[in-house]
């Protein structure tokens, strides 16, 4: 089993995704970005590698306006030397990557040239994953698309432009049922016509259901019988539904104990597990941790040391109780520790709370600190406690001086993302 995250990291350097808006693309800004991304990616792979992420789902704006005409650029030859590395890193570690293109590519919309478009949009992801030397478990996953007054009809326009796809896309390609409009059961009838693998999402199938009768476990057994061995393993998306908004909305972390109930239901526990939540890479390391066998209270330890300012910022005494939790080595302790973690995502601001944490921060800069440093900290921890300055400006700062002085501690450290 692999369990992985989606598109962006949470905490990790120089990962970012950068874009460009349609009247500023010229050559050299295509070039400039496209290589900016390809970094960013490689620093994504190497992260997923040294957590043991071994699934993850590339940014669909990897190469800005990748499948538009404004990109005249032959990125696949220009930057083939990046794209060789990162795929080489990719198969040496067994990680396995995705795409899941946005709403507007769509294949079964009676507008040709929305189909057109959608089809030059599949042909880029694949670009991609062929640029990268993965083979066809590496999969771009699509939505059937939209109803259009007649679901039956639609569902035949997509089976009858599936059939006109190229067979390099037809090989990448999987669907997924959504929240709205086409239900598992609708999915899996057009597997069978197309011979295409299914993705199950649990929270699309609680939202919009087929037959709410049936377990999650139930649709996960129909839909691994869509995948064949050229397919790689079964992948399915999980997420939880955040119960202060909308239905369908995703929580902001994956919360343990409930992860753990689904994953304890699972027909093969050998099955791909994308996670779809904010937080991202934060809740695939911890499902990960909570998961591996046997228990290694070393992993526990490190994630402690990337959290520990962030809960020293929202609560002393969770922080302390994290402590004692940790010098317990034998017994795991790992739903305990995160169950602690999660409650954090729901706390206020505590001003007294934050300049404490930042103080301890402070103290990593104290000795190497210019004088003109430390007088801007406290003018700014000053102005923080007087309500002029927000937190996120205080923190800021200590970022800045954070990557100016390389204090490798800080430098993963979860405080500065929350």
């Amino acid at each position: 089993m692999s369990i992985g995250y989606a598109c962006l990291t949470v905490g990790v350097l120089d990962t970012d995704m950068k874009s460009i808006t349609q009247k500023n693309v010229t050559e050299d800004s295509l070039t400039t970005l496209i290589s900016h991304n390809l970094q960013s990616l490689e620093r994504m792979i190497d992260f997923n590698e040294a957590n043991n992420i071994r699934l993850f789902r590339i940014s669909s704006g990897l190469i800005p306006f990748g499948s538009s005409p404004v990109n005249e650029l032959d990125w696949s030859t220009l930057f083939k030397t990046e794209f060789q590395r990162i795929g080489e890193k990719i198969k040496q570690n067994g990680m396995r990557v995705s795409f899941h293109p946005g709403q507007y590519t769509v294949l079964n919309s009676p507008d040709e040239g929305v189909v057109a478009r959608a089809i030059d949009d599949l042909d880029y992801h694949v670009k991609v994953l062929e640029a990268l030397g993965t083979d066809a478990s590496h999969k771009v996953v699509l939505h059937v698309g939209g109803i259009y007054g007649e679901k039956e009809t639609a569902m035949a326009r997509f089976a009858s432009t599936y059939q006109t796809l190229e067979q390099r896309i037809k090989d990448r390609l999987v669907i997924e049922n959504d929240d709205r409009l086409y239900n598992i059961e609708d999915v899996l009838a057009l597997s069978r016509e197309c011979e295409i693998p299914v993705v199950y999402d649990n929270l699309h199938n609680a939202v919009n259901p087929s037959d709410p009768e049936k377990s999650d476990a139930y649709w996960i057994e129909a839909a691994n019988a869509t995948w064949q061995e050229k397919d790689g393993k079964q992948k399915i998306h999980y997420s939880q539904q955040d119960a202060e908004k909308r239905l369908g909305a995703h929580t902001p972390t994956i919360y343990l104990d409930l992860f753990l109930d689904f994953y304890r239901k699972l027909p093969d526990p050998n099955v791909d597990i994308m996670l779809e939540v904010k937080d991202k890479n934060l809740s695939a390391v911890k499902c990960i941790v909570a998961t591996e066998e046997p228990y290694q209270v070393r992993h526990l330890e490190e994630e402690w040391a990337r959290y520990k300012y962030a809960v020293l910022e929202k609560s002393p005494a969770f922080y302390e109780e994290i402590r004692e939790l940790l010098k317990n080595k034998e017994q795991n302790q790992t739903v305990a520790f995160y169950r602690i973690i999660e409650q954090i995502y729901a706390l206020g601001q505590n001003a007294g709370y934050a300049v404490n944490a930042a103080q301890h921060v402070w103290g990593y800069f104290k000795n190497v600190a210019t004088e003109k440093e430390e007088s801007a900290f406290f003018q700014r921890l000053g102005k923080y406690q007087q309500g002029t300055l927000s937190l996120e400006a205080l923190k800021r700062y200590l970022w800045k001086l954070t990557v100016k002085y390389e204090v490798e501690y800080l430098l993963h450290s979860l405080y500065f993302a929350f």
